[in-house]
């Protein structure tokens, strides 16, 4: 970290700075300039004591970093792409994952039709909420245990890798017990005891912008998960918050292509809760696969005229069939297969 001090700052005062990064166990490096000083504090940020502190003296103008808050979710620890494998269906490096279907679980009907359909389509994994976070109480809350089942008789059926949401830090081992990928969503993107607990399960974590978060804030969010044993963390940008009316959320391109050039982790792109609009889903789609995402997860249903919750922004099967044919181009452009 680097200290810098105030114009015109006496010696005794400089000594004072010099004498506290060495007590916070840093190594003193001081730069004395004209009319400016500043101090470089040597060593690892990530086992010393944060130096930010030190801006309470009067002298401190400010204290700039030089490593990266979230240090194992960095290329400066990893700089190549890490590739995350679920069960022989790799994401990352390369490798695309395609994950679709339904909002919410709504009955064993909706969901093998809904799995035949997107398998059929390309599609590797298979999403659904077992348990729904909603705004209102009096909304559907998802079937809970028995969504949990009939997303384990799809995958037996269809062979389809299970990625489902996990809402509470008493729910990640049974829910773990049928996903393959535990969905954090953006709603729990700082719920930090329930990453600390999905880390621990083992399971690959996809982990959801929260829609008020700044890219840093996610970036550490994974860092929680990496940071407790789990190397296998997927990132999902899902639109945030804004002003915007035209769309629910303002699908936030620039932050997959940050995301990809800040960390070596894979990124995923959600535009369905991105736009919240089925007839924008498409276009999303080629932008995310031409910026270079490394998946997509898409809501599908079979008559979202009828879906039980967020039927606006999923597509029916004939679309979706349209959306693999539409981003196909770009996937071919850069070298990538579903």
């Amino acid at each position: 970290m680097i200290i810098v001090l105030r114009p015109h700052t006496s010696r005794h005062l400089i000594e004072e700075v010099i004498s506290e990064v060495a007590k916070l166990g840093y190594e003193p490096a001081p730069i004395h300039g004209a009319t400016q000083t500043i101090v470089a504090a040597i060593g690892d940020e990530s086992t010393h004591q944060n130096l930010e502190s030190l801006t309470a003296l009067p002298q401190v103008e400010r204290v700039l970093r030089v490593q990266k808050r979230f240090k194992l979710a960095s290329r400066e620890s990893q700089p190549a792409d890490s590739v995350i494998d679920v069960d022989g269906v790799k994401i990352g490096g390369g490798h695309f994952a395609m994950m679709a279907g339904p909002c919410s679980v709504e009955s064993e009907e909706q969901l093998l039709t809904t799995a035949r359909a997107v398998k059929a389509a390309g599609a590797k994994i298979l999403r659904g909420g077992a348990y729904k976070p909603r705004t209102s109480p009096y909304e559907f809350q998802g079937l809970g245990k028995e969504g949990l089942r009939l997303l384990e008789l799809a995958r037996r059926e269809t062979g389809l890798k299970i990625i489902t949401e996990v809402l509470s830090e008493r729910d990640v081992e049974h829910v773990a017990a049928t996903a393959d990928i535990l969905q954090i969503g953006a709603r729990n993107a700082q719920n930090f005891q329930l990453l600390i607990e999905c880390a621990k399960s083992g399971k690959a974590v996809l982990l959801k912008r929260g829609m008020s978060e700044r890219i840093e804030e996610w970036l550490l969010a994974a860092e929680y998960l990496l940071a407790h044993g789990n190397p296998k963390v997927i990132l999902c940008e899902r639109g945030i918050r804004t002003f915007e009316t035209y769309t629910r959320n303002t699908l936030d391109l620039a932050a997959v292509a940050i995301a990809k050039k800040e960390s070596h982790l894979p990124v995923v792109v959600d535009p369905s809760q991105g736009c919240g609009r089925s007839d924008l889903v498409t276009e999303l789609c080629k932008g995310a696969v031409a910026l270079g995402a490394d998946g997509l997860l898409v809501e599908v249903h079979p008559n979202p005229a009828e879906a039980m919750s967020d039927g606006q922004q999923q597509v029916d099967f004939h679309a979706f069939r349209g959306l693999i044919e539409g981003i196909q181009p770009f996937l071919n452009a850069t070298g990538r297969t579903l």
